[in-house]
């Protein structure tokens, strides 16, 4: 399938129109959907199944300027709506469907990726590595280009003539008090999701199966109402009990399985030549060998589900802890983390004064806190640190060099200054499903290379909101591991979910990083981000040999991240011009 894309504004490129909507220009294969009547307008470009007598039910809202209505369908889509001088256009809640804007000819320039705009882009060296450093969500607006703003996941942009573009918040759930209350909704929207994707596909669909309950559960579905084949990865490091679950699981959906056994060359951080990249970096880069090995038996089906952004829609992390504090409970909220970490038999004090300290902070607090340990001088990674943070400095802070953690501070106290959510559950959980939805944004040219058409029924808007609208606290399990599954699935098999573990690809990463470690060291000593004094290759360099003997597991996800980060801009040196300040 040909990759949907729409741009707009002052400077759309050349493609094909949609009617009513003057200006705005997609490719011919692109899915639309459109209705309208005299001033009014609405399309949706993307995989929705919104029929045209729902598209005319919208256009009162179109009138009445309630663009937030404009989100409410299933799917994963682009919206546009235009009444009078006013245009709305509007992404998916995770971001996967994302818009990015630029001023242009007296205007605005926007498009769905940031090599449609009208715009030279340079990569923004000290944001990459504020984002390494502190974490990418304290800057929603924030694109990887210079003078590039980007419209978060959960937002729509309304563009009126003379005025300068607004973002305009579409999240809005009807939330419920209990897990109880909300379990049938959200059952409902991802049987759904799944549902109506396979049977459009009207044939056999591929699916992840990894062994772990979002993708078992999203393969239990997709059984139901079409033919499935399921793919698994498996390794000399692979969870044993993850390839013995996905067995049970075929079996019990009597799908088709395939079993992919990968070796030396499947293991992460290869970057072979060939390999393509994106307008973003992305983790999955990294395991670019792994993915091809075993998505080759489904190349070509009309469809693949996968239960990536599952984590986020069914757990809620300890940050609902935080936000129980905040609103008072610091009773309850003890008792709650106290039987938490003696379940799993962590040291409850430190962890609950982490998690107290959060919430006295808050966020501006917490990020002026981290602005100012950078200032200080040369800060240390604790591997230690337990409980949530709202802005934790891990290794990634430990590698830059002065320069770079002034760089860092500033926008750090910037980020403190702009509005976001303040409450702490709010913050997190949008946080992490914009994270994900860059994710499987920045997948994208690599699933097209590999023929697999991807689909992601945990992130779909009804299932998001489905999700958001049960309370985290409610969603966070301390003894059962994603209780909101069960709730909502009760046909799922109870030996299924009443699992608690989940495998990892640590092993993997630390034997890549030890087989490819020379080649990997030479990507970091020629990146931009050291040819610009942002950070320091031998303290990088000592991280990656401690990984690489296996010495130094906690720093393997920040590598993870400035690798390839490290590997997109070496492409990205090609032609491009790299902003050094």
């Amino acid at each position: 399938m040909e990759r949907e894309w729409m741009t707009g504004g002052t400077a759309a490129v050349s493609g094909t129109g949609i009617e009513g909507l003057e200006g705005v220009r997609r490719p011919p294969a692109a899915r639309v959907r459109s209705a309208g009547e005299g001033q009014a307008v609405v399309a949706v470009v993307g995989d929705c199944p919104v029929a045209e007598q729902d598209l005319r039910s919208a256009l009162p809202a179109v009138r009445a300027g309630r663009w937030a209505e404009l989100s409410r369908w299933p799917g994963s889509y682009w919206v546009l709506a235009a009444c009078g001088r006013q245009r709305f256009v509007c992404g998916d809640l995770a971001g996967i469907r994302t818009l990015y804007y630029t001023p242009h000819r007296e205007g605005t320039a926007w498009a769905t990726a940031p090599g449609l705009l009208p715009a030279s882009l340079v990569p923004d060296l000290p944001h990459l590595a504020a984002r390494l450093a502190a974490g990418e969500h304290h800057w929603p607006h924030r694109s990887l280009y210079e003078r590039v703003r980007q419209v978060p996941g959960g937002s729509g942009m309304l563009l009126t003539p003379g005025v300068p573009p607004q973002l305009v918040d579409v999240r809005r759930a009807e939330s419920v008090a209990e897990l109880g209350q909300g379990a049938e909704r959200f059952g409902r929207a991802l049987t759904d999701a799944v549902g109506y994707r396979v049977r459009a596909a009207g044939s056999v669909v591929g699916a992840d199966l990894s062994g772990g309950l979002d993708s078992s559960a999203a393969v239990v579905l997709a059984a139901e109402v079409g033919d499935v084949h399921a793919v698994t990865y498996t390794d000399g490091y692979t969870s044993a009990e993850d390839a013995s679950y996905a067995a049970r699981v075929a079996e019990h959906t009597g799908v088709t399985h395939t079993i992919a056994a990968g070796g030396l060359p499947q293991l992460p951080f290869g970057f072979g030549s060939g390999q393509p990249t994106g307008g973003e970096p992305v983790l999955g880069a990294a395991m670019y060998a792994m993915d091809s090995a075993y998505l080759q038996p489904v190349r070509g089906l009309p469809l693949h589900l996968t239960g990536h952004g599952g984590d986020i829609v069914l757990d809620a992390s300890s940050a609902c802890w935080v936000r129980l504090v905040q609103d008072g409970g610091w009773r309850e909220a003890r008792r709650q983390v106290v039987a938490f970490a003696r379940l799993r038999n962590t040291a409850p004090g430190p962890y609950w004064k982490a998690l107290k300290q959060a919430a006295e902070l808050g966020r501006a607090g917490s990020l002026g806190r981290a602005a100012d340990a950078l200032e200080r001088g040369p800060v240390t990674a604790d591997p230690a640190v337990a409980g949530w943070s709202w802005c934790r400095l891990g290794a990634g802070a430990s590698w830059l060099t002065g320069e770079g953690r002034q760089q860092v501070a500033v926008q750090l106290r910037q980020a403190a200054g702009e509005r976001q959510p303040e409450m702490a559950d709010e913050f997190e959980q949008w946080s992490a499903l914009r994270s994900v939805g860059a994710s499987a944004r920045g997948w994208t040219p690599y699933a097209e290379a590999l023929g697999v058409t991807l689909a992601y029924p945990y992130l779909d808007n009804e299932v998001v909101r489905a999700a958001f609208a049960i309370p985290a606290l409610a969603r966070r399990g301390v003894v059962t591991y994603k209780p909101l599954l069960r709730a909502a699935l009760p046909q799922l098999p109870q030996w299924l979910t009443e699992r608690r573990s989940k495998g990892s690809f640590t092993a993997q990463r630390i034997a890549g990083l030890a087989r490819h470690r020379e080649r990997l060291d030479e990507l970091i000593a020629a990146s931009p981000f050291v040819g610009a004094g942002l950070i320091d290759h031998a303290a990088v360099s000592a991280a990656l040999a401690q990984a690489a003997r296996g010495q130094n597991a906690t720093v393997i996800a920040d590598l993870h991240r400035l690798l390839v980060t490290c590997w997109w801009l070496s492409g990205e040196q090609a032609g491009r011009k790299v902003a050094a300040c």
